[in-house]
């Protein structure tokens, strides 16, 4: 049914998606109510370890933005223990680091996004499928750089994306830089936890 309501968009990985949808007058409404989930389950439901995280943050203004729209649903960043992180995964997120935690309190990586906007390649594209790698020197520079912002301002760093399950020497090498948390796919939990306790 997603079509009915969905814009048709040439290439919708980098179209309206993530904030700058929730930040929309058009996905207002809709919007309004996945926040009201939210509250209901922080609210009524007592599940304050709840926090919200908001992906594809093009800008400084869309982080602003958003927080207003947030606060406007009654769901204010710092507001009986509310906690607002952000994916960190384009590069303007990199670039500006330090500014986009202003907004927000840590960052989840998002490197799939992040490897596939700094190289330039589209991840579904079996044609340049062999260039997508996280360990390439330029994204493991973005890694670094998002990690070392949030750590010097005491902010959770994590990361989610495809690279610490199919390179464990990449999970080890986030493991030394700092980061907290690292998703994996379940069949590599168990041969990723190995190699990192040696």
């Amino acid at each position: 049914g997603g079509e009915q309501y969905e814009p048709d968009e040439e290439n919708p990985m980098i179209g309206f998606r993530g904030c700058g949808r929730y930040t929309d007058p058009f996905f207002e409404e809709c919007f309004a109510m996945e926040l009201e989930a939210v509250k209901m389950v922080r609210g009524e439901m007592g599940l304050k370890n709840v926090e919200i995280m908001i992906p594809f943050v093009r800008t400084l203004e869309m982080a602003k933005d958003v927080n207003e729209v947030l606060e406007k649903n009654g769901l204010k960043r710092g507001e009986d223990g509310l906690k607002v992180n952000m994916m960190a995964e384009l590069p303007s997120n990199v670039f500006l680091a330090e500014e986009f935690l202003e907004y927000f309190d840590g960052f989840s990586i998002g490197s799939n996004d992040l490897t596939q906007l700094t190289l330039g390649l589209d991840r579904d594209s079996g044609l340049v499928a062999q260039y997508f790698d996280e360990r390439n020197p330029a994204v493991m520079k973005g890694l670094e750089t998002l990690i070392k912002a949030a750590k010097a301002k005491g902010k959770y760093v994590g990361i989610c994306g495809q690279g610490p399950s199919d390179h464990p020497d990449l999970a080890k090498w986030l493991m030394e830089q700092g980061i907290e948390s690292v998703s994996l796919n379940p069949d590599s939990v168990i041969p990723t936890w190995q190699f990192l306790a040696k």
